[in-house]
């Protein structure tokens, strides 16, 4: 087994993750999965359970998940919805960029102050999203945008989803699209695979986050 010594972190946040930690000022624009730790804590309890041999492939050779069973943050729910007669007049859509650098791209939602929260399950599984330090310097240099200075660590966590499965959920079907852009305009520059597009599809024409 790979383990990571205190001394010797292999997962990091990368900063394009803070907005889901309370600590930072962008939290509050976020409507996802927030944790009231600091990124530090979190950092050493999941390098703490770091095995390599538990890394998954992700949709491009440069991206991994790991699963870990969410002991970390009790109160996380998982935000995915079925879409149901009963529920899909709250759903609302609208066209969004993620950050200055991306183009806005049309996405749909129900929004969280509609949904009680005793609709959503609570999360079972924490899903970390990894991208390569080689992938993640990559696409800073082509947006412009600084990362964590002298950071080397091998894998940056991009984003963490809170769901009830341990295995990956289909990005959804714009996600894709947005990524097949191109580095320039806030994607990874990953062609569309169709056969994952209509895996995407066939999921998220019946569900949507809550946020």
């Amino acid at each position: 087994l790979t383990m990571a010594s205190s001394g010797d972190k292999q997962l990091v946040v990368d900063p394009f993750c803070f907005r889901q930690f309370a600590e930072h000022e962008a939290s509050k624009e976020y409507k996802g999965t927030v944790f009231n730790m600091s990124v530090e804590e979190f950092e050493a309890i999941v390098n703490s359970r770091y095995d390599e041999a538990n890394l998954k492939d992700g949709y491009a050779p440069f991206c991994k998940h790991i699963f870990l069973k969410n002991d970390i943050a009790p109160d996380a729910k998982s935000n995915i919805l079925p879409i149901t007669k009963e529920n899909e007049h709250l759903l609302r859509s609208k066209y969004e960029a993620r950050n200055d650098k991306e183009l806005p791209v049309l996405t749909r939602w129900f929004p969280s102050e509609l949904v009680g929260d005793d609709m959503l399950p609570t999360a079972e599984y924490l899903d970390l999203i990894l991208y390569s330090r080689e992938q993640i310097d990559k696409e800073n240099e082509s947006m412009g945008k600084p990362g964590r200075e002298g950071e080397t660590a091998p894998w940056g966590i991009v984003s963490i989803k809170a769901q009830g499965v341990d295995y990956e959920l289909p990005m959804t079907p714009i996600t894709a699209m947005r990524n097949a852009l191109g580095k320039e305009h806030g994607g990874s520059g990953v062609e569309i695979d169709r056969d994952a597009y209509m895996e995407a599809y066939n999921f998220w024409k019946d569900h949507a986050t809550v946020s």
